[in-house]
């Protein structure tokens, strides 16, 4: 059987007007998918900076584009739900730290648990008998910082670190007051021991804020899907939480040696 070819030379100017639209169309949608995919795949720093790109690119085309495109083209696309809990978990995780005894090795159990607070320089936790007046402060990056016991409010416990001191950069969480979550709100929490746990809100009574989390253990704190702090765990009961309202009182209060297990550690009142 004979098969004609076709022969591009004997084309038409029609014809090879529609033969390059054809091959452009069909690249341009090639090209598309393939930059789409490769975004999917990127980190969040690389999409960012091809956004910021766009965005400066956008600006100095703007005047000769309609809103709506100029829009269109700005939008970043919105972080999936998995995006959120995995930054708020990290976020987190760089703020949780072990308290110790100074004259105990960071290699024996921590007498507690914290949140570290980088704008006040210091740690919060659940009150306990237990806690040393002074003490040494482990970062999960490994770094230890001397800190004092220097205040108690509503159940919780303030360490403060010396403003000399090295700490790692962490991000500063906001503190969320009660009255502003929402029953079945996620909440997310890291243990001492470095896991990670995900529940809701189901309460928040005149006790603090009641969770789904399973028993986490005192002085943990509870963050949104943002990282922004909603509560420290009291371990007196499960999923409870003292609010960020408390750590926001405790932050400003001003500073006192709080009682603890040392007889020469005179008892103070808190002023509230």
């Amino acid at each position: 059987m004979y098969t004609s070819r076709m022969n591009i030379e004997e084309l038409t100017k029609s014809q090879l007007l529609l033969l390059t639209v054809l091959v452009t169309f069909v690249t341009s949608i090639a090209t598309g998918i393939l930059t789409v995919s490769l975004l999917d795949q990127a980190p969040q720093v690389v999409t960012r900076t091809i956004n910021q790109v766009v965005e400066r690119t956008v600006k100095t085309v703007a005047p000769a584009l309609p809103a709506t495109v100029i829009k269109t083209i700005t939008q970043a696309p919105a972080p999936s739900n998995e995006d959120l809990v995995t930054s708020a978990l990290s976020a987190q995780d760089s703020r949780t730290v072990l308290v110790y005894s100074v004259d105990a090795s960071t290699s024996t159990p921590a007498i507690a648990v914290g949140t570290y607070i980088p704008s006040a320089h210091a740690v919060v936790t659940a009150k306990a008998k237990k806690l040393p007046t002074k003490a040494s402060i482990e970062f999960p990056n490994g770094s230890v910082v001397l800190a004092t016991l220097t205040n108690t409010v509503g159940g919780l416990s303030r360490y403060d670190i010396s403003d000399k001191a090295k700490t790692p950069k962490v991000s500063n969480p906001k503190l969320v007051p009660a009255k502003n979550l929402r029953l079945g709100e996620t909440v997310l929490a890291i243990r001492g021991d470095g896991s990670a746990t995900t529940g809701i809100v189901s309460q928040v009574t005149s006790k603090g804020v009641h969770t789904t989390l399973p028993s986490i253990g005192a002085g943990v704190g509870a963050v949104d899907l943002s990282g922004n702090l909603i509560g420290i765990a009291t371990g007196d009961a499960k999923g409870l939480f003292v609010s960020s309202d408390v750590v926001a009182s405790l932050l400003t209060a001003t500073s006192k040696n709080a009682t603890t297990t040392s007889k020469t550690t005179k008892n103070t009142s808190v002023k509230q």
